[in-house]
């Protein structure tokens, strides 16, 4: 079969429609990609269980100390594209597989660094080296499972991601408990290296991937303005950058609330917070079934505002209450998550590697800037002005999707009794 223009940027065949929910394939796809999160969203966030130990233990603050976050998820973001350009040349797999075994790697130097500054620069490497797994993942299941199922798989692999983030976080806790920050981060490499195996025995070969035509710097800039001018994009890239970044700093400096009076709690309880994840792996699975009824613009809205009823749970002094609402605020934020996620593809019809890493450079330069950011405003004025100013983000988010996304024009996912209007 002949390949043409409109396939540019690793569009998928025009007679290929993807493997269907139930084959062995999609169910491959699912598992690989849940191992690919699980690699990827261990080792990023492998530090946050432990940061009050961390900030203890090299005498820095705990801003100092959320630096660990913040420089791997720039990493992450600047990388991004370029991985996704190179996907669109050597294939989406090939690219996953060369940044997951390069973060694995760099992940088992990070606990034998000698000094604070060597630890940055290691996370920053390892960052950079998982830019290679987000966007492609988004892009390699938009293309290999039929489009009545693509929300689905997407819900699904975010779902996975959560899982990732959760395992690495409870596997660190403990460690870092018992034997200190290093043997944490040691041991999550260890988890992460186990994944990534698996990933690579798991995935099947791409079917839908046509390789980019070789546009060059001109036209692969071209794409990316494109979908930057593209309104509606543009307003998902604001959703990642504004609710992850609150996201970020929800869960970068909780912990060292729930350390200080009058909880007082030790590490190891303070990691069973990230048993919140549990909630958004069921929520992204959740919203993306949803959207075959409400459509994705009131799925994510919904999705918003648990985010802000959860955020207004943790103001209280209840420890109760506050891990209720931690609850409450992670199950909102990876609902909405995973629609902007797979809602990006569906809007791109070319060019979707790249529109799915200017998604996560947003999602991920707002993890990096305000999940540090948030830090200050923690040391400055409390958890009351942190959680504050995350609720107003979220409706800032939820006003921007509701004047881009009008009701009646987002449509529903692909499968629903009324077609989606990209």
């Amino acid at each position: 079969m002949p390949h043409n223009a409109s396939l540019a940027g690793g569009g998928a065949p025009p007679r290929w429609n993807g493997h269907a929910k139930g084959s062995a394939a999609y169910s491959r796809i699912l598992a690989g990609l849940s191992c690919a999160g699980v690699a990827t969203f261990a080792q990023l966030y492998s530090t946050q269980a432990v940061l009050p130990l961390l900030a203890s233990d090299l005498r820095i603050t705990a801003a100092e100390a959320a630096l660990t976050i913040s420089l791997a998820t720039v990493g992450l973001a600047v990388t991004v594209i370029p991985w996704s350009f190179l996907a669109d040349r050597i294939g989406r797999v090939r690219a996953m597989t060369w940044g997951i075994c390069a973060a694995t790697a760099l992940g088992l130097m990070v606990p034998l660094a000698g000094s604070f500054q060597l630890l940055l620069a290691l996370r920053l490497l390892e960052g950079m080296a998982l830019g290679g797994i987000p966007a492609i993942a988004i892009a390699y299941l938009n293309e290999e499972v039929t489009k009545a199922h693509a929300a689905l798989a997407a819900g699904s692999y975010v779902a996975g991601t959560t899982l990732g983030g959760l395992a690495g976080r409870l596997v660190a806790g403990p460690a870092g408990e018992l034997w200190g920050w290093r043997a944490a981060a040691l041991a999550v490499s260890v988890l992460a290296t186990v994944a990534a195996v698996a990933f690579l025995l798991l995935v099947p070969k791409a079917r839908g991937f046509v390789a980019s035509g070789g546009t060059g710097l001109r036209g692969a800039l071209g794409t990316l303005a494109a979908h930057v001018r593209n309104i509606r994009l543009l307003a998902l890239y604001l959703q990642a950058f504004l609710m992850m970044g609150g996201f970020v700093a929800v869960y970068n400096y909780l912990g060292f609330r729930l350390s200080g009076e009058p909880f007082t709690l030790p590490a190891t309880l303070i990691s069973l917070i990230f048993l919140a994840y549990l909630s958004g792996t069921v929520t992204s699975r959740w919203a993306a079934g949803l959207t075959l009824r409400f459509g994705r613009r009131s799925v994510l809205m919904a999705g918003l505002g648990l985010a802000v009823a959860g955020l207004a749970l943790t103001l209280t002094e209840s420890l109760v209450l506050i891990l209720a609402g931690l609850v409450v605020f992670t199950g909102g934020f990876f609902a909405a998550h995973s629609i902007g996620a797979g809602w990006t593809g569906a809007i791109a019809t070319e060019g979707r590697a790249q529109a799915a890493s200017l998604y996560n450079l947003a999602y991920y330069l707002g993890s990096s800037v305000l999940g540090w950011a948030g830090g200050l405003l923690f040391q400055s004025l409390g958890w009351a002005a942190l959680a504050g100013a995350v609720m107003v983000l979220a409706c800032v988010t939820a006003v921007i999707v509701a004047v881009v996304h009008p009701r009646g024009g987002a449509g529903r996912a692909p499968g629903a009794s009324r077609p989606v209007s990209n």
